[in-house]
This record gives C-alpha cells, structure tokens and sequence, in this order.
C-alpha cells in the first residue's frame, strides 16, 4: 500500500479508509459511509481530499461499540426481569 510496510502502518497515527475497512472487517464503502456520518470522526487531507482516521478515534469508535453492546445486553436483561415482576403481580407465573 503506497510503499508503506505492514510494521510502519501499524505505527501510523492516521488511518486510510481501506486500512480502517482491514481492521473493522468491513468494506471500504461502509468505512466511508461511517465517516460521512460522523460516527467516525475523520479530516480529508490533499489535494484530491482522501479522508484519514486518527487511529485513536478508531479506537474510540470500537470501544464505544462495545459499550454500547454491553449497555443494550444490560437493557434486555431488565426488561425480562421486569416482565417477571408483572407477571408476579398479575398472578401469573412463567413456566
């Protein structure tokens, strides 16, 4: 890629889309549309405006997706137990 090693590119400050597309498993239309959204926070930098993704937003990015999944996982698991706690209430007992 453009005459970058593998081992310089792990060093890197800045991202390309395709490298973000690598690390995230995902096309490199889905790493852009995550870009243009705003979800992950990027500069466009040249004369033909290539986008470039601090690798430490990444970061955040992935991080905050864990969280996000860990909240929703802690969502789902109130939200049963209160369906229980009607079901008490109601004098219905689930089997």
């Amino acid at each position: 890629m453009n005459g970058i090693g593998r081992q310089d590119r792990a060093l890197a400050r800045f991202l390309t889309l395709l490298d973000v597309a690598e690390i995230l498993r995902i096309s490199v239309v889905e790493a852009s549309a995550l870009v243009r959204a705003g979800e992950i926070p990027a500069i466009q930098v040249g004369t033909r405006a290539h986008w470039r993704v601090e690798r430490d937003h990444l970061e955040a990015y992935i991080e905050a997706r864990y969280e996000e999944a860990r909240l929703a996982g802690r969502w789902n698991e109130l939200a049963e137990r209160a369906d229980d706690i009607v079901d008490i209430f109601a004098g219905r007992r689930r089997g």
